[in-house]
Parts: structure tokens; C-alpha cells; sequence
């Protein structure tokens, strides 16, 4: 997801550029905008796609610097960005990596740990090891510490801490406990804060089989003692915990996961999705009641949201765009902000469940803070369709990569065909979660961008065998360093324009499993050798981040 803005000094954006310096209100206010996008292409440098209300940089060029990647192998070619520093962002801001246990942590057998119902995926291929951060945790922090990042984003695993689900199913597992104590108090030892998020996908398989997991509203219960566990034994340490990763990817597919036929239905995402609302609510008040006071910390969930554009400037496709923000985001932000489901879902899903009143006040206490995980962006398209034999019309919504005007709404990416590139769409939807949900704090939880390169053996062995054009493939990730660079601009622009964006976590830390990828698509900023015992090497954005990081940052105070 790179767009590159790297200008000489002496270009300029041409004369029929438009830059918008205020947020569009279209759709909150219900209005239209026009929807233009350039393409721009300027010598020594190169503008791809970008949104309506594009991030201009005009940069100068500075002489790059070499780096050394791995011992042996010719030094990488940094270029430092002119336009963006670390003083753009408060001392405060988190800068940071994002993993899950379920992608990094092992096979799902090591420390006592229980099944989930997603570990086959972590055994498709690559020895079934995820990337070992059982084993390897303090290398993991090594990583960290020289990239110069002061905060990490990782999972605990239910099954590891509750193998059974449940206390009533089963002890708790000291050995999980003591794992995670030794990981949060190494990272600590080293300057880097502990971001916790309770669930990332791998719901304990005992659950699934005992209940149904999520499509049972016992999950509500059972995942308040299971957070109320964590709060107790890691808390007095762990300031930021998130309680559920992207709930509308677990609620729209991943509850499916393990899950049994008489345990599937039509309205299974709404049931999940609700129970797992009750579920972050229900922490999130435990938390609120037993733990803050004392311990000092902020609860809040991360949600996944693409930014919609309008597909035309016609009214019925700013509805449109409107409605896919309401079912993507709206379908959880409203219940924390208003306390019930946006009108669009009402009026469109008759058997959308109901919360009560007390459900509805718990909701709207649940939230210190909102992460966003942000990939791509979308225009949204209204069509209708009539079926004169049936007598009947219909309304659609889509999803559209390309506008009325035939223009793309971003750089299809290497690694993944569905993320196009989009860094502008980050800010506009920074910008309108501000301004339609009541000023959260806000985090960049996850954003990152997919690689997918020709591996064929570990890096000593292609270092030996003269493969360096493999090799510049696989560390030498310009794209990745553009990509972070817009997307760190997007929010630079939302704060000055009204948002408090007060972090920004990549995906991710180094090579893993990929959900619905598996191991061959690469999102690290470390490189993982899946031919040499899963040995860790920076790529040229780990490097970018270590010179970024290392200026001072601007001193504030919250």
C-alpha cells in the first residue's frame, strides 16, 4: 500500500492539482462532494493513486546513507524522508509493531496450551511453527529495541492461560501465566510498553464444541472471567489493553471456524457480532469497576474499517458509501457511542437483535480509546435492479475498486490482490470517526502492506549461491518505507486537522502466518527465514524506522 512522494525540490504538483487543506463532511453531513483523483507523475519522482482530498508532499532530496542487512550481502540504500519527522508527532505517540499469538507464537502445543479452533492454519505449511515467539520472544524484543520502537502489539492466547475455555472446565495454566510475565516484564526491562489485546482470533476450541463459542450469549460470561484473569495477573504493568481484535472479521467469518452445521445459520454474523459487542462491553465494565483505579490503565477494541469513497457524485452513491461505513464500522461504534445499531442496519436487518437498556449504558461506557486497523479503500456504488416477471426491485450496495470516472482507487498491492493502496483514505476516515463519533482517542492499531517474494533457500545459503536479486526482493522493501511514510503523513494531517491519533502500530513485526495467506506472503518489517530456524533479519524498513526513530521527539505533555 506505498504511495511514494519522494519530489525533488525544484518540482511542482501542476497547476491543475487540487489541494484540499479541510476534511470533506460529505457524508456525515449528508452532502456530495466531487470526487477527483490524480494521478501525477513528476521527474525524480512518482505520485500514484490518490484519494479526493489528497496528501500533497514536496520533499528535497537528501543523500542516502548505506545499511548493512545481513552480514556478507551488499549494504542497502537508505533514502531519510525531509518531509516527515519524528518531531511531527508528540513524545507521547505509541510507535510500534503489531503480532497475535495465534501467528507467532508456535505449533499450539508448546507451555500446556489448549487447542483453538483456528490452529490449522498455522500448521498449513513451514514446519507448523508460526514463527516460534514462544521460544524466541526475546529475540522478538531485540527487534523492537533496535528499530527504536517504545511500544509492541501483542495477543495473549485464551487457550494458553484457560486451555478448557473456562475455570469451570478447567484449572488456569500457571505456565501460560508465567510465560506472559516473562514476556511483558522483558519488554519493559527494555523501554517498550506492552499493548495487550485479549482476543486475536484463536478461541479455545473446548468452547466451540461445549456451546457454539460466539453464537452463544454464554461467551459474554465466560470471556469477562477470562479478561478478569488477565487483568489480575498482568495489569499492574500492561496500561493499554485492547479487547478484541477486528470483531467484524471474527463476527462476519472466523466464528464459523470449527463450528458444527446445527451451530450455523443466515443470521449467524449478527448473533456472533452481537455476543462479541456484550462480550468487549462486559470486560471493558470489569475492567472499569475493579482495575482502573489502581492499576491506571485504558481499555478500548481495534476495528478493521476500509475508507468508502462515493462511487459518482450522485446523491444515491453517497448514500451508498454511507451505508458500507455503517456496516462495517457504524455496526460497532454506534453501540459505543449511542448505545444501539446505526438506523441503516435497523431499518435494512428486521432480526437484528436488540440490546436492553443496561446493555445499552454498559456500551456506551466501554470505550478509552479506538484502534483502527486500516488497509485499503473502496468507492461505494448504489445499483437497482428490477425484475419486471417477478414484480419485484431491489437495492444494492457494492463494493467498487474503480469510480464513474474510471479512475483506480489505489496500487494494487504485491502480496495481496484485494488491498489497493490508499494512504488519504486512512486520514478522511480518522477524520470522520472524529467528527461523527464524539473525538475518541484514536490508535493506527494495524496498517501495513503484503509482499510476496520468489524465496528458494535461507539467506546464507543464497548469499553463498550469488541470488542477489532474490535476496534484494526480500529485504529491500522500498515499498513498505513509502507505504509507512504516506500513512504516518495521513496522520499527521488528520491530528492538525482535529483528530487525536496518539499511535501507529505496522503489521507487522516480522514474517508470519497470514490468515487466509498462509507463510508465503511476507508483511514484516523483519524478514523470517523459514529455511534456517526461522532466524530473524532486518529488512530496509526496520532500518528506515531506527534512523527515524532515533531523532528527538516533540515534547508534550497529555
Amino acid at each position: 500500500m506505498a504511495l511514494s512522494y519522494s519530489v525533488a525540490s525544484t518540482c511542482a504538483a501542476p497547476s491543475n492539482y487540487q489541494r484540499h487543506t479541510k476534511f470533506p463532511t460529505v457524508l456525515g453531513a449528508n452532502k456530495y462532494y466531487t470526487n477527483q483523483i490524480n494521478v501525477l507523475a513528476n521527474r525524480g519522482s512518482h505520485y500514484k493513486v490518490a484519494s479526493p482530498s489528497s496528501l500533497t508532499v514536496i520533499s528535497k532530496k537528501l543523500e542516502p546513507s548505506n545499511v548493512v542487512l545481513v552480514d556478507g550481502f551488499e549494504p542497502a540504500s537508505l533514502n531519510p524522508p525531509t518531509d516527515l519527522k519524528r518531531c511531527d508527532f508528540p513524545s507521547y505517540f505509541k510507535f510500534g509493531a503489531s503480532t497475535s499469538a495465534l501467528q507467532t507464537e508456535g505449533p499450539g502445543t508448546e507451555g500446556g496450551r489448549g487447542k483453538s479452533t483456528w490452529d490449522s492454519m498455522i500448521q498449513a505449511d513451514k514446519g507448523g511453527k508460526g514463527v516460534d515467539s514462544y521460544n524466541m520472544y526475546l529475540e522478538d524484543i531485540k527487534l523492537l529495541k533496535a528499530m527504536g520502537m517504545n511500544s509492541y502489539r501483542f495477543s495473549i492466547a485464551w487457550p494458553r492461560i484457560l486451555p478448557e475455555g473456562s475455570q469451570e472446565d478447567g484449572p488456569i495454566n500457571q505456565e501460560g501465566i508465567d510465560f506472559y510475565n516473562k514476556f511483558i516484564d522483558a519488554l519493559i526491562a527494555e523501554g517498550i510498553e506492552p499493548v495487550i489485546t485479549l482476543f486475536h482470533f484463536d478461541l479455545p476450541v473446548a468452547l466451540q464444541d461445549k456451546y457454539h463459542g460466539f453464537m452463544n450469549s454464554q461467551i459474554v460470561e465466560d470471556f469477562k472471567k477470562y479478561a478478569d484473569i488477565c487483568f489480575a495477573n498482568f495489569g499492574d504493568r500492561v496500561k493499554f489493553w485492547s479487547t478484541i481484535n477486528e470483531p467484524y472479521v471474527f463476527g462476519s467469518f472466523g466464528y464459523k471456524q470449527g463450528l458444527p452445521n446445527d451451530g450455523k445459520s443466515d443470521l449467524g454474523p449478527f448473533v456472533a457480532t452481537h455476543n462479541i459487542i456484550l462480550a468487549h462491553a462486559a470486560a471493558a465494565q470489569i475492567y472499569h469497576e475493579n482495575y482502573q483505579q489502581t492499576q491506571k490503565g485504558k481499555i478500548g477494541i481495534s476495528l478493521p474499517c476500509k475508507w468508502y469513497e462515493p462511487h459518482s457524485t450522485n446523491p444515491t452513491d453517497v448514500v451508498a458509501a454511507q451505508k458500507q461505513l455503517d456496516f462495517m464500522l457504524g455496526w460497532y461504534m454506534d453501540p459505543f457511542v449511542n448505545g444501539d445499531y446505526p438506523e441503516s442496519m435497523k431499518e435494512s436487518i428486521r432480526e437484528l437483535p436488540e440490546f436492553t437498556s443496561e446493555q445499552r449504558t454498559m456500551l456506551q461506557e466501554s470505550c478509552d480509546f479506538i484502534g483502527i486497523n486500516y488497509y485499503t479503500a473502496r468507492f461505494g456504488k448504489q445499483t437497482t435492479k428490477v425484475d419486471l416477471m417477478k414484480g419485484t426491485i431491489s437495492v444494492e450496495y457494492t463494493s467498487e475498486l474503480v469510480n464513474a470516472d474510471g479512475t483506480l482507487i489505489g496500487e494494487q498491492s504485491e502480496g495481496q490482490e484485494g488491498i489497493y493502496v490508499n494512504p488519504a483514505g486512512l486520514r478522511n476516515l480518522l477524520l470522520y470517526i472524529t467528527e461523527k463519533y464524539d473525538e475518541p482517542e484514536l490508535y493506527v492499531t494495524e496498517n501495513g502492506v503484503p509482499a510476496k517474494p520468489t524465496i528458494t533457500g535461507s539467506i546464507l545459503n543464497s548469499i553463498k549461491e550469488g541470488k542477489i536479486e532474490e535476496l534484494k526482493a526480500a529485504l529491500f522493501d522500498d515499498k513498505r518505507i513509502s507505504h509507512v511514510e504516506d500513512h504516518l503523513t495521513a496522520i499527521r494531517e488528520a491530528n492538525k486537522q482535529g483528530a487525536d491519533v496518539r499511535g501507529y502500530f505496522v503489521w507487522t513485526l516480522m514474517d508470519n502466518m497470514e490468515v487466509g495467506e498462509g507463510y508465503d506472503v511476507r508483511f514484516g518489517l523483519n524478514y523470517t527465514d523459514y529455511y534456517d530456524n526461522l532466524k530473524r533479519y532486518p529488512k530496509k524498513s526496520a532500518k528506515w524506522f531506527t534512523n527515524f526513530l532515533a531523532t528527538p521527539p516533540k515534547k508534550n505533555k497529555l
